[in-house]
């Protein structure tokens, strides 16, 4: 695998001169299936498109299971592309970019539901920007992320990267859905029963590996939306 990219600037979105940050709500669910988040999901998505809520940052946990995006191949996950599960966990088929990933408790997803352009010009730049709140994020623990070129995530390590973070997004109608898994203390084991975002030799680790002992979880929560609203120009509204 290619050693990763040294970090790359990423420039926080503006807001005009002299304005207040756009208003934006975070919340946060604990352990969620991932059949509710979706739906969950695709109801802020349409309340979005319609102007009926303010841009949201969804910050959860999963139930184990491995989701499966457009580019992904049946090999990616056994060889059986209508598998209703792998080692007893679901495979659930999603609309997102990517190949397959596996969700579970320990992990923090991230769901931003944002009108893009009201950020940045486009997905290649929004992707930089989640990237960039990753890396903030890990920095707080001393550990350095890293990026490689032509792979979207957080990857930490130099001769032989691992990877920390995925991302994996859709944009609908100008406004974003899915994004990004931090890996905290998440049980690494079901990534072995996958390639992992469709890599061969992909190593996977989380901020308890690389640290060696206990993170704590809700720390890291309040952290990244920290960095998230640092990153995107915005002000989270009180709750």
């Amino acid at each position: 695998m290619t050693p990763p990219a040294a970090c790359e600037e990423v420039r926080p979105a503006r807001s005009c001169a002299g304005s207040r940050p756009p208003a934006a709500a975070v919340v946060q669910h604990e352990l969620l299936e991932y059949a509710a988040a979706w739906a969950l999901q695709r109801r802020l998505v349409d309340d979005r498109i319609a102007g009926r809520t303010p841009d949201t940052l969804l910050l959860l946990e999963h139930e184990p299971v491995f989701t499966v995006g457009r580019t992904a191949r049946a090999e990616h996950w056994g060889g059986d592309e209508h598998a209703p599960h792998v080692a007893g966990i679901p495979v659930v088929r999603v609309e997102r970019g990517g190949s397959v990933t596996y969700h579970g408790p320990g992990q923090l997803i991230g769901y931003p539901i944002l009108r893009l352009n009201r950020f940045c010009p486009g997905p290649r730049t929004y992707v930089r920007m989640l990237e960039e709140v990753i890396v903030r994020t890990l920095a707080r623990w001393n550990i350095a992320g890293r990026r490689i070129d032509k792979l979207p995530g957080v990857w930490t390590g130099d001769e032989r990267p691992a990877k920390i973070a995925a991302i994996g997004a859709r944009i609908e109608r100008g406004v974003t859905m899915h994004g990004f898994a931090l890996n905290v203390t998440v049980d690494l084991a079901p990534f072995s029963r996958i390639v992992p975002c469709g890599l061969a030799d992909c190593r996977v680790t989380s901020m308890a590996e690389v640290l060696a002992g206990p993170v704590d979880a809700h720390e890291v929560r309040r952290c990244l939306a920290e960095q998230f609203a640092d990153v995107f120009v915005l002000e989270w509204m009180a709750s």
